[in-house]
């Protein structure tokens, strides 16, 4: 038998190597423009953490005449409501520190719930009277939390005052 000679080999190396094809990386596709919102989402801030505006606007929702209360998630900052028969979230999220806000302050704002016609005028229509009624409500959350903490205070200290004189 006989030895392949070093040409050969070489010859028959560039053959395969000019099969070979390289990947090609595809084009990447071309920017799709996002469409621009229908309507702008509601909302408003206020100096208020957001703790008590949370408290507070859960007051005034279940006040409101044609809300018809679902469910709430005090960690997402969300009420999930019907107002007149449309389903609605209302959120709140504290904002955070900055050059332009150096005070604690709470957005709410209302939105749809996923996979939903967009109709803000409701929104916008219940928004607004929270907005009229969430100060006075705040002063009465806060109000309220004081009263609770110092009826804890009072009561641990009583429970204290008794466990001293029963020695």
């Amino acid at each position: 038998m006989r030895r392949p000679s070093v040409a050969s080999i070489c010859c028959l190396s560039l053959a395969l190597c000019a099969c070979v094809q390289t990947p090609r990386t595809p084009a990447p596709p071309p920017p799709v423009a996002a469409p621009a919102p229908e309507a702008v989402r509601p909302r408003f801030t206020i100096e208020a953490s957001d703790n008590d505006t949370w408290n507070a606007v859960g007051q005034l929702l279940v006040r409101t005449p044609g809300v018809t209360y679902e469910g709430r998630a005090q960690m997402l900052g969300l009420y999930s409501i019907h107002y007149r028969g449309e389903p609605l979230m209302v959120l709140t999220r504290a904002l955070p520190l900055s050059d332009s806000i150096t005070r604690t302050t709470t957005e709410v704002t209302v939105t749809m719930p996923k996979d939903q016609p967009v109709d803000y005028s409701g929104a916008a229509e219940l928004l607004a009277a929270i907005e009229l009624a969430l100060p006075a409500e705040l002063e009465s959350v806060r109000a309220r939390f004081a009263a609770e903490k110092e009826a804890k205070e009072k009561a641990k200290a009583r429970k204290k005052k008794a466990k001293k004189s029963k020695k």
